[in-house]
C-alpha cells in the first residue's frame, strides 16, 4: 500500500473504534473516497488479522467485532515522527512541557512508542532524533502542573468559573475566582486569560504560578470576538519591565506587526497630529542593544519618542555602519576597537 492508502486503512480503523455499525455510505464520506475503495480498505484490514464483521440490512455496514482489543499503537510514517518530536520539543520546554510530564515521562514515553514500530521505521526515526540539532535551546522556565492544566482546559470548555491560588511576579500569594476565558502557550510558556467572576478588567495568569484549582459552580458566556492569543499578547507588550520604549514609525500596523516580536510591541495608529501613515509603537525590554539593528532594518523613517539612552545607541550604530562602509578593502577590518 502506499502511504496515503495506509493513511485512510488507519482511519478507517480509528473510525470503526469508535463502536457501533458504519455506513459504506458514511465510510465513504469521512475518508473522501468512494463506497468501492471502502470494501477496498476492509479487505486490507482483515488482511491484516483485524476482525472487521459486515452488517447486512437496510442500516448494514461495518464494524468491528465485539471483544475484539487493538494493540497499543498503529502509526504510519508520519503519525509516528509526528508524536516522537512532539515528545521531543516537550523535553525541550516548548508548549508540551509540564509538571507531571517531566522529561523522564518524556523519554519514557518516546521508548515505548519505538517498541511498538516496526524495525525499520523504528530504525530511520532514531537516525533522525540522533543527528537533528535545534536553534532553539531548552527553556529554563518552570512548567504548569499537568494536573492544573487539564483542570482549567476543561473549565474552559464548560465554561465554568475556577478558584485557584496564584503567586505573582512579586512573590505575592493570592486567592483568584475566574472566569476561564481561553488558555494560551505562548514562547514555552502557558497562560490562562479571562475577567475575575464578577467582570471587570481582563487578567491574564502565568499557569506555573497557579496551584490548587478548582471549578465552580455555575456558567458564563464568552463574548463574541474574543481573541485570547491576541489579548495575552498584548498583555504581555503592556508589561511594566526595565525600559518604556516609545518610537513612531512612518509605517503600516501590519507591516510592523510582522516584523516586530509578539508580546514585546504594542501597535497602534499615532496621533493626528503626527500626520498619516504613522504609527506608535511602544516596546518593554530589559535591554536596549538589541532594538537599534531592529529598527535599522526596518529601513522605514522613526522617531524615538523615549529613552533617550536608545537615541544614543542608535548614533553609535550608525556611526558603525559608516566605518564598515567606508573601510577600504585592502585594509585590515574594523574591529570596533
Amino acid at each position: 500500500m502506499t502511504t496515503s492508502t495506509t493513511a485512510r486503512v488507519l482511519a478507517l480503523l480509528e473510525i470503526l473504534q469508535g463502536g457501533g455499525t458504519r455506513t459504506v455510505p458514511e465510510l465513504a464520506a469521512r475518508l473522501g473516497v468512494d463506497e468501492r475503495t471502502v470494501r477496498r480498505y476492509v479487505a486490507h484490514l482483515l488482511d491484516l488479522d483485524i476482525p472487521v464483521d459486515a452488517v447486512r440490512g437496510r442500516y448494514g455496514g461495518y464494524r468491528l467485532a465485539p471483544g475484539y482489543r487493538m494493540p497499543p499503537l498503529m502509526l504510519t510514517d508520519e503519525e509516528a515522527l509526528a508524536v516522537l518530536l512532539g515528545l521531543l520539543s516537550g523535553q525541550r520546554g516548548g508548549p508540551a512541557a509540564v509538571s507531571g510530564a517531566s522529561a523522564a515521562a518524556g523519554e519514557s514515553a518516546a521508548a515505548k512508542v519505538r517498541r511498538v514500530l516496526p524495525v525499520a521505521l523504528r530504525r530511520r526515526l532514531e537516525a533522525l532524533l540522533e543527528t537533528a540539532d535545534f536553534t532553539d535551546r531548552p527553556r529554563p522556565a518552570t512548567p504548569p502542573q499537568a494536573a492544573v492544566l487539564l483542570e482549567l482546559a476543561e473549565a474552559v470548555r464548560e465554561r465554568r468559573p475556577v478558584a485557584f491560588a496564584y503567586t505573582d511576579r512579586k512573590g505575592n500569594d493570592s486567592a483568584r475566582t475566574v472566569l476561564p476565558y481561553g488558555l494560551v502557550a505562548h514562547s514555552g510558556r502557558w497562560y490562562l486569560t479571562g475577567p475575575g467572576r464578577d467582570g471587570g478588567e481582563m487578567r491574564i495568569f502565568r499557569l506555573d504560578r497557579i496551584t490548587s484549582v478548582r471549578t465552580l459552580s455555575g456558567s458564563f458566556d464568552i463574548p463574541d470576538g474574543f481573541d485570547p492569543a491576541a489579548t495575552v499578547l498584548d498583555h504581555l507588550a503592556r508589561t511594566p519591565w526595565t525600559h518604556d520604549v516609545s518610537v513612531r514609525i512612518r509605517d503600516s500596523i501590519e507591516h510592523l506587526r510582522d516584523r516586530l516580536p509578539a508580546g514585546v510591541a504594542a501597535l497602534s495608529e499615532a496621533g493626528p497630529a503626527d500626520g498619516p501613515g504613522w504609527v506608535h509603537v511602544r516596546i518593554r525590554a530589559e535591554r536596549l542593544d538589541w532594538l537599534p539593528p531592529v529598527l535599522a532594518a526596518l529601513d522605514r523613517p522613526f522617531v524615538i519618542e523615549r529613552p533617550a539612552e536608545l537615541r544614543d545607541l542608535v548614533r553609535a550604530l550608525a556611526r558603525r555602519l559608516t566605518t564598515y562602509a567606508d573601510a577600504d578593502a585592502d585594509r585590515q577590518p574594523y574591529d570596533g576597537g
